[in-house]
């Protein structure tokens, strides 16, 4: 009986090593690793960018497909989920349709999306010009 008491507790130390996270709380950072501060948050190249979308919407779907393969940041806004977003589509920005995109602080807003369009009128902000 008391071999079967041992060969147990040793089959749960076993488990629980294997079950243990990987990363204990002692452990140090590599010289690789990059060290987060959440007081400090980068500064993005691009100005901030709001996109008032609804999920069965093709032209939303383009729209978040290309930020996201370009890796530009961007809030999304789904009109049919958030009724603050709609009224601010539809009264703020005087749409009723989407996609709508909002780049900087109401700087400049395009309705519908290219490519195209959506690259000129960022360069436009970054230039400064009106």
């Amino acid at each position: 009986m008391a071999i079967l008491k041992q060969v147990t507790l040793v089959l749960l130390m076993l488990a629980a090593i294997a079950l243990a996270p990987d990363f204990p709380a002692n452990a140090v950072v590599s010289a690789s690793q990059t060290i987060i501060n959440p007081a400090a948050p980068r500064k993005s190249p691009y100005p901030r960018i709001v996109i008032y979308t609804v999920a069965w919407c093709p032209h939303c779907k383009e729209l978040k497909e290309y930020l996201t393969s370009r890796n530009i940041p961007f809030i999304n806004r789904d009109v049919e989920l958030e009724a603050a977003a709609m009224e601010d589509l539809t009264q703020k920005y005087k749409s009723f349709g989407v996609p709508v995109v909002v780049i900087g602080n109401d700087q400049e807003v395009l309705k519908g999306f290219t490519g195209e369009k959506f690259e000129k009128l960022l360069d436009k902000i970054r230039s400064g010009s009106k």
